[in-house]
């Protein structure tokens, strides 16, 4: 019966489904990753219950029991004995105990219980001894012996004898006090730790309750999220221009865009062409006109100053030597009043400034311009192309999201929670029905364990009141025969506590040899092993409950024992909140894997992608036109231009020596003469050299400069031209070549890669689930914990209870004997004697 809830239970978590790993070919792991997809988190329950106990400070009680535990068995978990003992199911060894196999099993079973053997055998010798001991001193007293006589030997350390015993005694006493504390502590943590029960219980049904609420819930939406990577394929397929055709605009750009540069530079290049030529040209007719002025006045300056040194002051006897030294001087250097450079010669560019001015026409860089507006246009183009084909993709993605909805369907997940939730309101029902009964059975054993306690209280009393009557009692003067009665009563009540020590002890060691042999194996066989997980190997073991099975759990549930379904693995899965799909591996059962198939997805996906035709063909990047411009640009001549007569004119400098400084040297000189009309004169004549200087000389160096920078430019640019052209024009034709005859291939490749991207949606989808279905979507928690809970009721609740429990009576049982020892001897010295000895040198002291 329970079987089949379990399987209606797992039946209802098909619907959440594991999709199988899917192997990956070698050629898509090349592929890029698609956008990452947000599906957020799965709705989870919250369990409340916390499978772990702290015994607090009794738990120092259990370590203690569970170290002399070890002292008696310290052998390890006997693994293969257990595995052999299950596999002949006890049977095979009962009645064929005479085979050498059994023989050599029950010789290890006894050695692996050594300890236990050899404590069960005292206890048992104590429990027929000791009553056997008590008849016999009974009798022996009765006869007078055994400390029967009424007579007490007086000695000298009677008293210290006395002490010694009442301390041991006392001291026995405090053991035997701290074993039924202990008792007492174990039962009373029994009997309320099973009342926590309760709460335990309780607590794992409501998980229960909560785990097959929310299956439904979690199920329901991993189904809505195909909604995420629906809507996420339709996004990218309204947007196919710029991720598709921008994909492939970018890889055509990488030797388009290169080509059109060096084109567009070209452009510039003409118009610096033009530029440059127009500076030439105007530079080259202000040089030539001013270089006329400036022969016409040098020649004045010239004339006048040769008729100034002309003068008397220079030529004349009389004159000073200095005087005419200086107008040897000067009259020498007046044939560096010369022009330098010659413009004149130089031909002129009119020429090709007709040829570039006619080129410049035609607006090159808007043609251009238009290559790169028809070739960034590639993403509309894509778009408009492909418009028609995916049409039908909406369609086709519903009819996708019908098929994974469909199963939902075909396994009836809400009903059978729902019957799964009566399951357990009923099972939950009997167990509060039960509790009553329980606590009636509780009851009734801890009546017996106070009972037990009691006996040993019992004892204990007769004890501690026999030592408090014969310490008041004490006399130091008092003879044997003449104690008092208080004396007299502590020694009646040892001798009664001897009497119910041997009326009582028996029992104790019975009920004390009983438990330990059922609680210490369940604990070193059951409890330890759980903990250690060695329990799970031996049930994990292959062919252990039916010879034809490997592993039970899957051939009980699946008719499949080869499946590696084991309960450790169950239980471990179930413990760190694994889905109970993977922990259970239901797909074995129940396979989903046919409603989430990502071949199918692929298989229309490419269907829709096999009609997908980009022509690019329609993309020109340079007209006609511009290519003429570009050929007549080389053309033009620019190239033959004579750029070294140029450059040679311009160096030369425009004077064959500075004009300011020669006439700052001629007025340094003329400082020299002596005051005159000739001084007065050459000085004039020194400012108009400067000013001839300021107002031909520096404008004509500004025209030199700037004629300069052009014919270097020129000289730049026409350096090679033709091929420059050429190249540009080849890489032109070279990129035209690729989009209209070889672009096929690279829309091809980002085609896939945009195909692949779609795909990976679905199988992002298909990942999350398996996932969800792994680690979320119902975790099976509340099943580990109720192991965990059955353990904790069983070993801490039951059985270290039980264990602590025999541990202290069984301390009192064996303390019980140097008890009943040293109450008879002390006895002695606390009862009133009938006679006693009588010494001559001690007759004045008993007066």
């Amino acid at each position: 019966m329970w079987k089949t809830g379990l399987l209606l239970l797992f039946w209802g978590l098909l619907t959440s489904g594991e999709l199988q790993q899917e192997e990956t070919e070698p050629e898509r792991r090349s592929l890029p990753p698609s956008g990452k997809l947000d599906f957020g988190y799965v709705p989870q329950g919250v369990y409340q219950t916390l499978a772990y106990y702290e015994p607090g400070v009794i738990g120092l009680l259990f370590h203690m029991v569970h170290a002399f535990l070890y002292v008696v068995q310290p052998n390890p978990f006997p693994e293969d004995l257990v595995i052999k003992v299950a596999k002949d199911k006890f049977g095979a060894i009962q009645s064929e105990y005479q085979k050498p196999e059994n023989i050599v099993l029950t010789l290890q079973a006894i050695y692996y219980e050594t300890g236990f053997v050899v404590c069960a055998v005292l206890g048992l010798l104590f429990m027929v001894l000791l009553p056997l001991v008590g008849l016999f001193f009974c009798l022996c007293r009765c006869c007078d012996n055994c400390g029967g006589e009424m007579h007490q030997r007086q000695r000298k350390n009677a008293d210290c004898q006395r002490g010694l015993l009442t301390t041991l005694l006392f001291a026995t006493s405090l053991v035997i006090t701290a074993g039924v504390l202990c008792a007492y502590a174990a039962n009373q943590n029994l009997s309320s730790q099973l009342k926590g029960m309760r709460r335990l219980v309780s607590s794992n049904l409501r998980d229960l309750q909560s785990f097959t609420n929310e299956t439904p819930t979690q199920v329901d939406y991993l189904i809505a999220q195909y909604a995420t990577a629906k809507n996420k394929v339709i996004s990218d397929l309204d947007n196919v221009g710029p991720l598709l055709g921008g994909k492939i605009h970018e890889e055509l750009g990488k030797e388009v865009c290169p080509a059109m540069d060096g084109a567009l530079r070209m452009a510039g290049a003409m118009r610096e062409t033009k530029d440059a030529l127009e500076n030439v040209s105007m530079s080259l007719e202000v040089l030539q006109e001013a270089t006329g002025k400036l022969h016409f006045n040098l020649s004045l300056v010239r004339f006048s100053l040769n008729r100034t040194l002309n003068d008397p002051g220079c030529n004349d006897e009389d004159s000073d030597a200095t005087t005419a030294q200086l107008c040897l001087s000067i009259r020498s250097s007046l044939a560096q009043l010369h022009v330098s450079a010659n413009f004149t010669r130089l031909p002129d560019m009119n020429n090709q400034l007709e040829s570039v001015n006619q080129l410049m026409k035609t607006d090159l860089s808007n043609i251009i311009q238009k290559g790169y507006s028809s070739f960034n246009d590639t993403p509309g183009m894509v778009s408009d192309q492909m418009r028609n084909v995916f049409e039908g993709a909406r369609g086709m993605l519903d009819i996708i999201g019908t098929n994974i909805s469909s199963f939902s369907k075909v396994f009836p997940v809400h009903s059978t929670m729902a019957n799964f939730t009566n399951f357990i309101s009923h099972t939950h029902s009997k167990i509060e029905d039960s509790y009553p009964e329980i606590d009636q059975i509780d009851f009734y054993r801890w009546i017996c364990c106070i009972g037990l306690c009691c006996m040993v209280v019992l004892i204990l009393a007769f004890n501690f009141l026999a030592i408090l009557c014969g310490t008041i009692g004490y006399d130091k003067h008092a003879s044997p025969t003449t104690r008092g009665c208080v004396s007299n009563t502590g020694g009646t009540l040892l001798m009664a506590g001897v009497g119910f020590s041997f009326l009582f002890s028996w029992i104790l060691m019975g009920v004390v040899t009983a438990t330990f042999l059922v609680g210490g194996n369940l604990e070193k066989l059951v409890c330890e092993p759980f903990h250690t997980k060695q329990l799970f190997k031996v049930l994990d073991t292959p062919h252990l409950v039916n010879p034809e099975w490997r592993n039970f759990i899957p051939g009980y549930m699946y008719n499949d024992s080869d499946l590696d379904l084991t309960v450790e693995s169950l239980y471990s899965n179930c413990k760190e909140n694994r889905g109970i799909y993977s922990a259970m591996r239901l797909d074995k059962v129940f396979n989903v894997t046919p409603f989430l198939n990502s071949s199918l997805y692929t298989k229309e996906v490419g269907k829709m992608f096999n009609d997908v035709k980009i022509d690019l063909r329609v993309i020109v990047l340079l007209e006609s036109e511009g290519k003429q411009n570009l050929i007549g640009f080389s053309e033009t001549g620019v190239n033959r231009i004579n750029y070294a007569a140029y450059l040679e004119e311009v160096n030369k400098g425009v004077t064959q020596v500075d004009l300011l400084s020669y006439a700052n040297e001629l007025e340094a000189q003329t400082d020299l003469m002596p005051k005159g009309p000739l001084q007065t004169s050459l000085k004039g004549h020194a400012n108009s050299l400067r000013q001839i200087h300021s107002q031909q000389v520096v404008p004509m160096e500004q025209a030199m400069s700037m004629l300069n920078q052009s014919i270097r430019l020129l000289e730049r640019t026409a350096s090679d031209l033709p091929n420059k052209v050429a190249d540009v024009l080849a890489t032109i034709e070279a990129a035209q070549y690729l989009i209209s005859q070889n672009a096929t291939q690279v829309v091809n490749q980002e085609t896939e890669k945009y195909k692949q991207n779609i795909v990976g949606y679905f199988r992002q989808y298909i990942e999350w689930v398996r996932t969800s279905l792994t680690m979320e979507v119902a975790a099976c928690k509340p099943f580990s914990n109720i192991v965990d809970t059955v353990e904790i009721v069983a070993c801490s609740f039951l059985v270290d209870s039980l264990n602590t429990f025999w541990f202290g009576l069984g301390c009192c049982a064996l303390f019980l004997l140097p008890s009943i020892i040293l109450s008879v001897k002390l006895a002695k010295f606390y009862r009133r004697m009938d006679t006693e000895d009588v010494y001559d040198d001690a007759i004045g002291n008993w007066n």
